[in-house]
């Protein structure tokens, strides 16, 4: 399977789920609003997610995923299943442990998490609450994380790429059924995130089965291939602790901001759309197809796929982050200005995703100089970068966030991640892993300079268009950001191409995987 053809399996099945996803969001938003009880859930939903990201898909992945690979080639299907059910095993006895621990320590860790609310005695109970009921959802979805590698080494990346849309079908479906028998629709919440975590490991485990790969839980062997795998995985637990570090040095300062937490989220959910559709799609193919060409020591396909990968990314991802900082308020205000989100919270949260949105770029470069250095079991490296760049993002937010608030908190984030994608990207091709193909370069600047007088136009259109549009119900505002969005896209492929840049049959034979 073409790289570009895994990557738009995967974004689709991303594209799917972030658009169910913003369903749910916008019941969030109408349910919860921004206060107290949706700080609460947001903080709750963040613990386990962190640790997901710490203990399953980063750091596990990318050791996983090379050595299932590799064993798959070389030794054949039957050695990578036992190697898989060893691995599964040993993770659902480990995590299990770990997650009984965090439970009963749950009114601690909170305290450390969410520091400012130690002054609010309900709301910290509150917080204490969602997130012990949220936290078992690592568990579940550190075996999906072991299903989703062994499927995408397979070449099968459509199942786990739906998977997303299970936890938010399942969100919203507990949403409307469970907020009377809990509560309130924050506790309604955080039981569907963890029901969602049962829904997606038994997608998961039929889609392997399908396949002939049943995993059976065992005694966990300390054999040598997971010790391996655990060696490799060290280094990534550090780099993503490094990360998630971050994300809590974030969060405790945005507990100290009345509705911070809640405007960093809604924005944040924003900006991860093309994101989580460009760069985690680009990511996930490239690792098992960068794994297999440095196996076999063809650098110059693994750079030649780097390439491919970065050029594709950009097409989309520049303009992306300039359309959403333009049209960031009245987007925000179609989305979510309803219910307990008020107008104010628009403006608040619009400024978060201006913010965000600088650093758009470079969060999906990462997604792609990584694999490059995971294929070659090179963790290490991404770890000291990571470490580096969080520290300067601390030292970003601290010295903002009396000036500029959470906006200064987001703005760090970008910043550090401009910071991380450059350093990886000089590493790689100081080791001659990587080299910027010229005609890559020169498309760069020409969709750098297409993005600019796109946003130029909107902000035009909004000046003329706004008043006849907005504040004048949901159907003249949806059609209002249609008109934006739509005449954003044709301006800026126009614009591209009158600077010489793609044409429409190029961009069709990079879908099909030609050169």
């Amino acid at each position: 399977m073409s790289l570009f053809k895994s990557a738009f399996i995967v974004g689709g099945g991303t594209l799917l789920s972030r658009i169910v996803g913003y369903i749910r969001d916008i019941f969030i938003a109408y349910s919860l609003g921004v206060g107290p009880l949706a700080d609460a859930f947001f903080v709750a939903q963040r613990l386990p997610n962190c640790f997901r990201s710490l203990f399953a898909e980063g750091a596990f992945n990318a050791a996983f995923v090379p050595m299932f690979s590799s064993k798959l080639a070389v030794e054949g299907k039957a050695k990578s299943i036992v190697f898989a059910n060893h691995i599964f095993s040993f993770m659902a006895l480990v995590i299990t442990i770990f997650s009984i621990i965090i439970m009963i320590f749950m009114p601690y860790v909170t305290s450390v998490l969410a520091w400012g609310f130690t002054g609010n005695e309900e709301q910290f109970n509150t917080t204490v609450d969602l997130s012990r009921i949220a936290f078992p959802y690592l568990l579940l979805v550190s075996m999906v994380a072991l299903q989703a590698g062994i499927l995408n080494s397979f070449g099968r990346f459509g199942p786990p790429a739906v998977t997303s849309v299970l936890l938010n079908i399942c969100m919203i479906i507990a949403l409307f059924t469970l907020t009377d028998v809990t509560g309130s629709a924050a506790h309604a919440l955080a039981w569907g995130m963890t029901i969602s975590g049962v829904v997606q490991f038994i997608w998961l485990y039929f889609s392997n089965w399908r396949i002939g790969v049943v995993l059976k839980p065992g005694i966990p062997k300390m054999d040598a291939d997971v010790k391996m795998l655990l060696k490799k995985m060290v280094p990534g637990i550090i780099g993503s602790s490094a990360t998630q570090f971050n994300i809590v040095i974030n969060t405790m300062l945005a507990t100290l901001i009345p509705g911070g937490v809640s405007y960093l989220y809604y924005s944040d959910r924003l900006v991860q759309f093309p994101m989580a559709i460009i760069g985690t799609a680009m990511g996930t193919a490239l690792l098992p197809l960068l794994s297999r060409q440095f196996k076999t020591g063809n650098v110059a396909d693994a750079i030649q796929s780097q390439n491919r990968g970065l050029q594709f990314s950009m097409l989309f991802t520049i303009p992306s982050a300039f359309a959403l900082a333009t049209i960031s308020e009245p987007l925000i205000d179609l989305m979510f200005a309803r219910g307990q989100f008020s107008i104010s919270d628009v403006a608040a949260t619009s400024n978060a995703l201006i913010a965000y949105s600088v650093g758009l770029p470079a969060f999906v470069l990462i997604k792609i100089f990584t694999p490059g250095f995971f294929a070659q079991g090179d963790t290490k490296t991404p770890v000291k970068i990571a470490l580096f760049s969080i520290i300067f993002n601390i030292i970003i937010s601290l010295s903002l966030i009396n000036w500029l608030q959470y906006v200064g908190m987001a703005l760090g984030t970008s910043f550090a991640s401009i910071l991380n994608a450059g350093v990886l990207c000089y590493i790689l091709r100081k080791r001659g892993m990587f080299e910027f193909e010229m005609a890559v370069l020169v498309q760069c600047v020409r969709i750098l300079v297409s993005a600019i007088l796109m946003s130029a136009l909107l902000v035009a259109q909004q000046h003329f268009l706004r008043g006849s549009f907005m504040n004048q119900g949901f159907t003249q505002e949806a059609l209002y950001i249609m008109i934006l969005i739509f005449s954003g896209m044709a301006s800026f492929f126009i614009f591209l191409r009158a600077l010489g840049g793609y044409k429409l049959k190029e961009v069709k034979s990079m879908l099909k995987g030609s050169r």
